[in-house]
């Protein structure tokens, strides 16, 4: 150990909602923490989610079952973690720092004013570490230009009671650190500073990675399959989405959105998380009608034409627009066959269509896939391949339903992290003190 080097019990690489939220748990355990990050700007993904007022956490996520909100090629892996932080525990908290907040649709909370306020708790939280004695530095912006296993044969550092794991190279100066937490998100939302960072160190370190791809993100068409429905673009409406079977199904009634190049809104961007590539959606447009029923009805005593006699249903320009799509649509109800009908609201409540792809990364919410959980331990989030290494947050294969979840699996993990790292350090201040068995004397 030399003179420049700085030694730290826990380093966290990534000061986003999962690094904050651990620096501050591990601060306040006694723990000596550095959280570093290559950006300028602190949790900048937390100041501009949920239209700039954080969705922090869902209330109706079921602690019992928490992998239904959450998708991951090991489903059962998130359960620890959520079960032992939840929901109430966040909300207790920024009722702590007297935060005001509220509930939107289906359990979604948000901070009243501002995310800044969820921020300035976090940076509060690690503040508070030193009443706690321990301590919280920031190294922001930093670059890491290398980490590794600590080798150094060095009988000092040894005998300390949290033996150097990992020496880091930044341009601050050298790190030595007991525990290391990639807490580096994933590749969502490149322009604010996303990248591959937490996956390079993960497979530098043996870990396999699951595919990455956008999530919660909207779907795209080709420009010639799309060009009939780019009148609608801007139109909102709620509709019942899904795909996939079986296992890998996803269904969710939400509010869509059309756009000029696809679909969006939130059915699109939870349905985005379970679409394979070349595999159709299907949509019903009015799942709380018996379509065919009303439009037998409006035939027996109507003369509007069709798309008129679907004004009450449908929007108005979804209804026009849709109904131009066939000759056997545009006439009045009366004259309209009743196999012209039934395949009129057929088209309408099983639109089955195919995305050509997604907005890719730099619209989507959250990257799917990341570091494989089956090498992770589900209680501490620690490496089965490298002692003293954690992954957390969005960094690793655990993605949840749009509305909250994603960032309460931060909080989750990072709460396990930090309390697994407290426990390391005791462990090893353990085994390091002197024996106080007495030393058995010679026989007389």
């Amino acid at each position: 150990m030399t003179d420049s080097s700085h030694f730290y019990d826990v380093t966290i690489i990534g000061a986003g909602a999962a690094g904050l939220f651990c620096a501050g748990q591990a601060g306040q355990r006694g723990l000596r923490v550095l959280l570093i990050d290559h950006g300028d700007k602190i949790a900048e993904k937390v100041r501009i989610s949920g239209g700039g007022r954080a969705n922090f956490t869902n209330r109706a996520l079921d602690v019992r079952a928490p992998e239904k909100h959450f998708i991951s090629d090991n489903p059962r892996f998130c359960r620890s973690a959520l079960s032992r932080y939840t929901p109430a525990d966040f909300v207790a908290l920024l009722d702590k720092y007297g935060i005001a907040w509220h509930e939107k649709h289906k359990g979604q909370l948000f901070c009243d004013r501002s995310a800044q306020d969820l921020i300035d708790m976090l940076l509060a939280e690690c503040a508070a570490a030193t009443a706690q004695g321990g301590r919280v530095d920031r190294w922001q912006p930093c670059s890491i230009k290398k980490i590794a296993e600590f080798q150094e044969k060095n009988s000092q550092c040894h005998n300390t009671q949290a033996t150097p794991r990992f020496i880091i190279d930044s341009e601050k100066g050298t790190v030595l650190t007991h525990c290391l937490v990639i807490a580096t998100g994933g590749l969502s939302i490149p322009k604010i500073g996303a990248t591959d960072f937490g996956y390079r160190m993960a497979q530098q370190f043996g870990h396999s990675i699951v595919p990455l791809r956008p999530a919660l993100v909207p779907l795209t068409f080709d420009e010639a399959q799309w060009a009939a429905f780019v009148p609608l673009a801007g139109l909102s409406l709620p509709v019942k989405l899904e795909t996939g079977n079986g296992k890998n199904k996803g269904s969710f009634d939400e509010d869509l959105l059309f756009t000029h190049r696809g679909l969006s809104g939130p059915a699109v961007l939870q349905i985005s998380s379970y679409w394979a590539a070349n595999t159709p959606i299907r949509l019903n447009l009015a799942p709380q009608q018996d379509l065919l029923a009303l439009l037998k009805d409006g035939k027996s005593r109507s003369r509007k034409r069709i798309a008129n006699e679907l004004h009450g249903t449908l929007p108005a320009r979804l209804a026009d627009t849709w109904t131009q799509r066939s000759p056997d649509w545009q006439r009045p109800i009366n004259e309209a066959s009743d196999k012209a009908l039934s395949a009129l609201a057929t088209s309408l409540t099983q639109w089955h269509i195919t995305p050509n792809g997604s907005e890719g990364y730099r619209k989507a919410e959250v990257t799917a896939g990341g570091v494989n959980t089956r090498e992770l331990s589900g209680q501490t989030m620690e490496s089965s391949k490298s002692p003293g290494l954690y992954f957390i947050g969005e960094v690793v294969d655990v993605t949840g339903w749009l509305g909250g979840y994603n960032f309460q699996w931060a909080w989750a993990s990072a709460f396990a992290c930090a309390q697994a790292c407290f426990e390391a350090k005791n462990t090893v201040a353990a085994a390091l003190q002197p024996s106080t068995k007495a030393m058995p004397t010679k026989a007389t």
